[in-house]
C-alpha cells in the first residue's frame, strides 16, 4: 500500500518582537508616534475637559502652543531627523541621545499642564533644550554630509524655538497683544519648514508613484518664496503688518501656482498624494487670508485672525501631516506604499475635522456642534493612525528583522 505523502505549507515567519533599539533607531518612531497621541489628547482636553487648562499657560494660549510647537513642529522635527538621515546617510539622532530628546519633549507637556508655576519654569527649560538639541544634531549632518542646500533647516528650527520662547514670555506675562504676535510669528516660521519640505518631497513622491510623471523643480520660485518668507518674519518682528502682508500674499501666490505646475489632476487616483497636495493649497489659501487680515482688507470671518489661523495650522499643516505621518512611515519601515482602509479613512476624517472646524468659526447656533464635531472626527483619525501604526513603529523593519535599525548602511543616500 503506497505511503500517503503530506505536504505542508512552509510556516510564515514569525512576527518580530518589540524592540527599543528599533523603537529608538530613527527620528520618526518616537516622535511621530508621541506627537500624534498627544494631538489626540491635547483637543480632548480642549474641547472636551477644558476645566483642566488652568496652569499659567491656560486655555486657548495651551491650546494653540500645544497644537503648533507640541505637535506640528514636533512632528515636523520627527520628519527631519529622519529625512536628514536619507540626505546625507548620516543618522542625527538615535539610542539614548533620542530618547532624552523625547524625555524633554514629555516633561514639557506635563510641565505646560500640570506643573504650576514651577512646572511652567521647567517646561520652558526643556522645551528650549529640545529645539536646541534637534537643530545641533540636524547641522551637525547637514555640516559632515556636506548637504548645503539644507544648511538652512537648522536655522529655522532654531527660528521655531525662538519664537516659542518668546511666545511663553508673552503668556507668563498675560500680553495677548504681543502674545498673538509672537503666535502669528511661529506659525509663519513654521509655514516656512513645511513650504521647504513639502515642495521637495510632494514632486519626489509623485514621480516616484505616478509612471510618466515628470514635474519641474521650480528652483528658482522656490527660493523666492524661501526668501520672501523670511522678510515677512523680519517684517512682523518689526510691527511692519503692512509690508509683512504683501510678503505673506506673494508666498501664497507662489505656493498656489507651484502647485497647478505638479500637475494635480495627474494624482486624483493617489490618496497618499492628493492629501499632500490638498495641505500645501491650504498653506497657500491660508497664507492669502492672513494678508488679507493683516491689511484690513478681510471682512466678516476673514477680519478675524482665527480664520487664517486655522487655515494654515489645521487646514494646511494637519492635512499635510496625515499624509506624511502614513507615506513617511510606511516608506521608512519597509512597508508597501499602499493604503489600508484604516489609513484611508484616517485622511477623509481628517478632512472632516478641518471641515467642521472651519464652519464654526461662523458665529451660528450651530458652531458648539460643529466644534465637537470636529474634535470627535479630529481623535478618531489620530487615533486610528496610533492604532494601526503603533505595533509597526515599536518593531524592526520585517525585511531586516536582525539589523540595528540606526545602522549607516540601512540608509540610502538622496540628492543633498
Amino acid at each position: 500500500m503506497p505511503e500517503l505523502i503530506q505536504i505542508q505549507e512552509p510556516d510564515a515567519p514569525p512576527r518580530a518582537q518589540p524592540s527599543i533599539s528599533a523603537f529608538l533607531g530613527l527620528g520618526f518612531r518616537p516622535i511621530y508616534m508621541a506627537g500624534a497621541s498627544w494631538a489626540l489628547i491635547s483637543i480632548a482636553l480642549w474641547i472636551f475637559a477644558p476645566q483642566w487648562l488652568d496652569g499659567p499657560l491656560s486655555g486657548v494660549f495651551w491650546h494653540a502652543h500645544e497644537m503648533l510647537w507640541g505637535f506640528i513642529l514636533t512632528i515636523a522635527v520627527g520628519f527631519l531627523l529622519t529625512s536628514s538621515a536619507t540626505w546625507t546617510g548620516i543618522n542625527p539622532l538615535h539610542g539614548w541621545p533620542l530618547g532624552v530628546l523625547c524625555l524633554l519633549w514629555m516633561v514639557a507637556r506635563l510641565g505646560f499642564l500640570f506643573g504650576g508655576i514651577d512646572g511652567f519654569r521647567i517646561a520652558c527649560v526643556a522645551e528650549a533644550a529640545f529645539f536646541v538639541i534637534a537643530a545641533v544634531a540636524l547641522a551637525r549632518v547637514m555640516i559632515k554630509g556636506h548637504s548645503r542646500r539644507n544648511y538652512g533647516i537648522p536655522l529655522l528650527i532654531l527660528g521655531a524655538g525662538v519664537a516659542d520662547m518668546l511666545y511663553l514670555r508673552a503668556a507668563l506675562d498675560n500680553n495677548y497683544l504681543e502674545l498673538m504676535r509672537r503666535f502669528d510669528l511661529g506659525l509663519i516660521t513654521m509655514a516656512i519648514v513645511a513650504l521647504l519640505i513639502a515642495r521637495r518631497v510632494i514632486p519626489f513622491f509623485s514621480m516616484r508613484m505616478v509612471p510618466g510623471l515628470k514635474i519641474p523643480m521650480l528652483t528658482r520660485s522656490g527660493h523666492a518664496q524661501m526668501v520672501v518668507s523670511v522678510l515677512a518674519i523680519i517684517l512682523g518682528l518689526l510691527h511692519q503688518s503692512m509690508t509683512m502682508a504683501v510678503c505673506l500674499a506673494i508666498v501664497g501666490v507662489i505656493s498656489l501656482v507651484q502647485l497647478v505646475y505638479w500637475k494635480p489632476l495627474a494624482v486624483l487616483r493617489k490618496p497618499m498624494l492628493w492629501i499632500l497636495y490638498l495641505g500645501y493649497a491650504f498653506i497657500g489659501i491660508g497664507l492669502l487670508a492672513a494678508a488679507a487680515q493683516l491689511s484690513g482688507l478681510g471682512t466678516g470671518v476673514f477680519a478675524r485672525s482665527a480664520m487664517h489661523v486655522h487655515l494654515i495650522g489645521m487646514a494646511g499643516f494637519c492635512i499635510l501631516i496625515i499624509g506624511m505621518l502614513t507615506r513617511t512611515a510606511l516608506g521608512h519601515l519597509g512597508r508597501p506604499l499602499a493604503l489600508d482602509n484604516s489609513m484611508l479613512a484616517s485622511y477623509y476624517l481628517m478632512i472632516v475635522a478641518v471641515v467642521f472646524r472651519l464652519a464654526a468659526l461662523w458665529p451660528t447656533a450651530a458652531s458648539v456642534h460643529l466644534l465637537h464635531a470636529a474634535a470627535l472626527a479630529w481623535v478618531l483619525a489620530m487615533g486610528l493612525y496610533i492604532w494601526r501604526f503603533t505595533p509597526m513603529l515599536i518593531r524592526p523593519r520585517p525585511d531586516r528583522p536582525t539589523q540595528p535599525a540606526a545602522a549607516k548602511a540601512t540608509i540610502p543616500v538622496r540628492a543633498r
